[in-house]
């Protein structure tokens, strides 16, 4: 499994869906985030639940974003682990609807690549457990490819 073709133009990808989650535009960031037709999204490590499809996961980001006034996205590290995962540590802040408070999140995410496209995308809270979760599935993969 290349790379180039497991993960295409990560940085530039991550920065266009951040720029379009920013101005929370579900369309832009499903048209620049490569996810396969039946990919998992799974938050349930923020009490958000898991998600399977293509048409599920764009609901659970349209009340996701639906729920901020304001709204904005940050990567602070993205690695490539080999064998089809990445591992990222992201940062939100928003001002939820009708509040003049602001909350903020930083989280990890793993992702798996399969074919160009993300298969699944896990959130972790504590971004020691998502690094070794995101090393361990490199590994597997790896051993598996063998």
């Amino acid at each position: 499994m290349s790379e180039e073709s497991t993960t295409p133009d990560l940085a530039e990808i991550r920065h266009r869906v951040f720029q379009a989650a920013s101005r929370r535009d579900v369309d832009e960031v499903l048209r620049h985030w490569p996810l396969a037709p039946d990919a998992i999204w799974d938050d349930s490590a923020l009490g958000l639940g898991t998600y399977e499809g293509l048409a599920a996961i764009r609901q659970h980001l349209e009340e996701w974003y639906s729920s901020y006034d304001e709204f904005e996205m940050v990567g602070e590290e993205l690695r490539y682990l080999g064998n089809g995962v990445t591992f990222s540590v992201d940062f939100q802040k928003g001002r939820p609807a009708g509040s003049t408070g602001y909350v903020e999140l930083r989280y990890a995410a793993v992702m798996e690549w399969v074919e160009g496209r993300i298969k699944r995308f896990k959130t972790y809270t504590d971004l020691d457990e998502a690094r070794a979760a995101a090393e361990r599935l490199a590994e597997a993969r790896a051993q598996a490819d063998v």
